[in-house]
């Protein structure tokens, strides 16, 4: 790289932070990739990589201050953000900043700034740091209902409780899934909805724009399928896209956010937001002249989006494989990738532990049903061999 070249961090080096990489390295940007464990796949085409704990304050200054770099971009929540706060303060760049990564690190911080500081619409809900104040939120919420603990990620921790045997076994569950450790969860009354949607907002120097809204599936809080766009009302989508505004106007900075709301019928809910690409805007890799990749670097590097231009219904098929292993081989892709308008994307994880989400299918179509139904014709017929380490 040039001594005058711009140098980004990536705090998180998983499947999203890859290919952000990969979008900036287009714009010339060096790159660092940081994560807790080696050969993670944003670090294969980085230009540098660290593995540290980046929950160690520590070690996240050392390992910053010894690469200075331009931008400091968090990927995934488990992440020491009071240090990022200081450094934001001593003049480091925090994408989109340092607030908003500390806000969002903890459901706790996002879900009070968005109902009791900017009023927006949630579903009922309560904290707790103990099994005692855990038993009171439940009965106070009301079953069935929601547990999650405040930080975790792509559904770790979280559970349903749906009759009162199930109480014990839903605080374990989150005690065990937190990101950071066992500690504190939410309680979250149930939201009758009809659907689920992420909307992806980028603030920019242009300044924020929206994609087409993303629909979802989750299984135990984690993506399995995404489609675009969600077939909305012209109020619902109006309604989305001003909550979206309020709460990214909040948090500031320049980037892209998913915001996660609920529907039902003309009215919106607000869930949740990641001040980040999002897993489940991936289908945009395939959908849009700019993916929400492309996005984010653009927007990160004060660079203008002047539009998103969206090529068509298109969906997604999360590829997420079982078992205890290093060895995985996907195979019949030949068979996967026959039909006109499909994708895939392997991740490059070096091992599964249990469950873990290893790649992706994308595929496009003339309507959505269509492209739906493509993304799972090619997912069955692809071979996952999980081979004895």
């Amino acid at each position: 790289m040039t001594p005058v070249g711009r140098k980004a961090l990536l705090l998180g080096s998983g499947e999203l932070g890859k290919e952000v990489a990969i979008e900036l390295q287009r714009y010339g940007v060096e790159v660092i990739a940081c994560d807790k464990y080696p050969n993670a796949p944003a670090m294969q085409v980085a230009h540098r990589s660290y593995v540290f704990n980046m929950l160690d304050p520590e070690e996240l200054r050392r390992v910053i201050e010894l690469e200075h770099p331009d931008h400091i971009i968090p990927e995934v929540e488990a992440i020491a953000t009071p240090v990022l706060r200081q450094l934001e303060e001593e003049g480091y760049n925090v994408t989109p900043t340092a607030t908003a990564a500390w806000l969002t690190m903890n459901r706790e911080g996002i879900r009070r700034l968005a109902a009791e500081q900017l009023g927006l619409p949630t579903s009922p809900y309560r904290f707790a740091s103990d099994f005692d104040e855990f038993r009171k939120a439940v009965e106070e919420i009301g079953i069935p209902c929601v547990v999650k603990p405040i930080m975790s990620s792509s559904g770790h921790g979280q559970s349903v409780i749906k009759s009162a045997d199930d109480i014990e076994r839903s605080w374990k569950i989150a005690q065990e899934g937190g990101r950071a450790g066992a500690g504190r969860v939410i309680v979250e009354g149930f939201v009758d909805f009809d659907y689920e949607i992420t909307l992806l907002t980028v603030r920019s120097c242009s300044g924020t724009c929206y994609c087409e809204p993303v629909g979802h599936i989750q299984v135990d809080g984690d993506y399995r399928y995404s489609w675009q766009p969600q077939p909305m009302s012209a109020s619902a989508i109006e309604k989305a896209q001003e909550i979206a505004r309020k709460v990214t106007d909040a948090l500031g900075g320049y980037g892209i956010f998913g915001v996660e709301l609920f529907i039902k019928g003309d009215e919106v809910i607000f869930s949740e937001v990641s001040p980040r690409p999002h897993d489940t805007g991936m289908v945009t890799m395939i959908s849009q002249d700019l993916s929400e990749f492309g996005l984010h670097a653009r927007a990160l590097l004060g660079l203008p989006v002047p539009a998103i231009r969206f090529y068509g219904p298109s969906a997604s098929r999360a590829v997420v494989v079982e078992g205890d292993t290093d060895k995985i081989e996907m195979d019949n892709l030949e068979e996967v990738l026959a039909e006109p308008g499909v994708q895939m994307r392997i991740f490059g994880k070096p091992e599964v532990k249990g469950h873990r989400r290893m790649g992706v299918i994308l595929a496009t179509a003339e309507t959505l049903e269509e492209a739906r139904a493509k993304a799972e014709r090619a997912y069955s017929k692809l071979k996952v061999n999980v081979l004895p380490r």
